[in-house]
């Protein structure tokens, strides 16, 4: 039997709410992508994202006046589609288009009625970002119309891939308007898988039990639901980051995936020899120097670093288990005194301006400062789990504390008032990380460490720890990563189990941990684009083969 020819794409959209707008993991994802993308199609992959920066300067994008300069014109003109076009300025520098969506709210109540009418979505209980994000995708939507009306495009293979819930309704309007080109939709996190692990059920125990309507609205989400269930059942193709998120997709959103499209990185900002040890040696002493300055202790050059980051998801990030396992380090026995970093971005005034004192000083004060535990100015304190947990089990970065944590609560892009170092700049100083994740999809923490020559540890509850297993012989930490099981009622041995690792690691020698960061190194070059990409022509594929059927059989309507 004669294989039949893979499809590839003549032209690329993607849109998301994270193009040139950094939020969160799926910036990450599109970002890293782009240089692949860009040396397969080149020029032939245009993004598209939000236009939030039109009266500042948006130092992701570098607009032109010249790409697409008749389009852009027809768009402004005869759709009055208000477009910027550039390039976004990461490596692959691939043309990017900002729409001004804002202009398109008026237009929100007739939108809903033709997605009710066409594909079913119900739209009745939105509440919250759900309008602002479904008129910014229906302004994606228009935006690949117009262009590819513009430049007759209906005879050649088109792709127009949308990110998420929120960029829902683009997916839909193109699968209307425009029926030769293949609609791709990717779910990063379910937002019903998302909400029932966030508000403390137990997602995995019950997961094949679950009815992914029946949740929506007890949890009141049948908005969310109802776009990303919708457009998963209406697209060309639809994928997932990992295995674990396509069973949830399954069940909760009664749709299986076409193909699962693992998120790979590009480590070629990681900086190497001479240069890495230079800049992990900047890393240590500017951590070490806030800690010193918040405790008013000198503490040792050579203390175990630790770290665990990501968005403010308490339980989902396993927050809850990193402090929880750190506590009970300060009770075992061991020589080497730990810090561990909590770099997770939380509401904040601004940076602790005791602290920034501090710093001006030449001399390091043996006073400690008032709650020497965090580094910026929390609007709530008294709300934030994180320092919650911290009073109430008497974490107060005594002298008599062989660990203490520092809770970093900044985005750290290099402009923070404390540390002033990206968050790059700051991860490649640590020496191990921790991120005991219960609700993970991917996990793009973890592989960040490990190119970074970082060890980790992680859980089978995270698509990047499933996929570690399945590349590592022994599943410990002498091979990058440890990956550890995680269940729906094992929080206290899931945090023994991390404080074992720690003091087995901190008791390795100087030679067994070069040996383990060379290994983590090794690791993360599996998870580049260049293997993962394969996964997403293959989606490509699929969604081109649907289009150009539905074409065909529309032609001899």
């Amino acid at each position: 039997m004669v294989q039949e020819k893979r499809l590839t794409p003549d032209y690329i959209f993607e849109a998301s709410w994270e193009v040139c707008n950094k939020v969160g993991g799926i910036y990450t994802v599109l970002s890293t992508k782009a240089k692949t993308l860009q040396s397969l199609f080149q020029d032939r992959i245009l993004f598209i994202g939000p236009d939030l920066w039109q009266h500042t300067s948006n130092p992701d994008f570098i607009e032109s006046k010249s790409l697409f300069k008749e389009w852009r014109t027809h768009a402004l003109e005869s759709d009055q589609l208000k477009v910027r076009i550039g390039r976004w300025n990461i490596p692959g520098d691939p043309i990017t288009i900002l729409v001004d969506f804002k202009p398109f709210s008026s237009e929100k109540n007739d939108l809903y009625f033709r997605m009710w009418n066409s594909f079913g979505v119900d739209s009745i209980k939105a509440y919250g970002d759900y309008d602002e994000s479904c008129v910014f995708a229906y302004a994606c939507g228009l935006v690949i119309e117009s262009f590819c009306n513009f430049n007759q495009l209906q005879d050649q293979h088109v792709i127009a891939h949308f990110n998420e819930w929120m960029l829902g309704m683009g997916a839909l309007h193109v699968k209307e308007k425009l029926p030769y080109a293949g609609t791709l939709f990717t779910t990063h996190a379910t937002s019903i898988g998302r909400s029932i692990a966030g508000n403390n059920k137990p997602l995995y125990e019950f997961l094949t039990a679950y009815n992914g309507d029946q949740m929506a609205q007890e949890l009141h989400m049948e908005a969310k639901h109802s776009i990303e269930k919708q457009t998963a059942a209406n697209v060309d193709c639809f994928t997932t980051v990992s295995k674990i998120t396509a069973k949830e997709c399954e069940q909760l959103l009664a749709c299986k995936p076409d193909v699962v499209t693992p998120n790979g990185f590009e480590n070629n900002f990681v900086p190497k020899g001479p240069s890495y040890t230079r800049k992990r040696n900047v890393a240590r002493r500017a951590l070490l120097n806030v800690v010193r300055r918040l405790t008013g202790e000198n503490i040792d050059d050579n203390a175990l670093m630790i770290a665990t980051s990501g968005r403010y998801e308490y339980k989902n990030k396993g927050i809850d288990v990193f402090i929880e396992s750190m506590n009970k380090l300060r009770s075992a026995p061991g020589q080497k005194p730990i810090l561990a970093f909590i770099l997770v971005p939380a509401w904040i005034k601004g940076p602790r301006l005791d602290l920034q004192e501090r710093l001006k000083e030449s001399e390091t004060n043996s006073a400690p400062l008032p709650e020497p535990y965090y580094t910026h100015e929390l609007m709530e304190p008294w709300n934030d789990k994180v320092c919650g947990y911290l009073n109430c089990l008497n974490f107060n970065n005594s002298p008599s504390d062989r660990v203490k944590i520092i809770f970093i609560p900044s985005y750290l892009t290099g402009d923070d008032g404390i540390l002033n170092k990206t968050y790059y700049d700051l991860l490649i100083g640590m020496d191990l990380t921790v991120f005991p994740s219960y609700y993970e999809p991917w996990g793009y923490t973890p592989l960040e460490s490990i190119a970074f020559g970082i060890p980790t540890i992680t859980t089978d509850l995270a698509g990047f720890g499933i996929w570690a297993m399945e590349e590592c012989k022994t599943n410990d930490l002498y091979e990058g990563v440890e990956v550890l099981e995680r269940t729906e009622n094992n929080y206290f041995e899931i945090t023994e189990n991390i404080k074992d690792t720690v003091i087995e690691f901190s008791q390795s020698s100087e030679e067994e941990n070069l040996k383990i960061r060379k290994a983590a190194a090794e690791l993360s070059n599996k998870a580049s684009w260049s293997y993962f990409i394969e996964y997403y022509l293959e989606a490509y594929d699929i969604a081109l083969k649907k289009a150009k059927l539905r074409h065909k059989i529309d032609s001899f309507k």
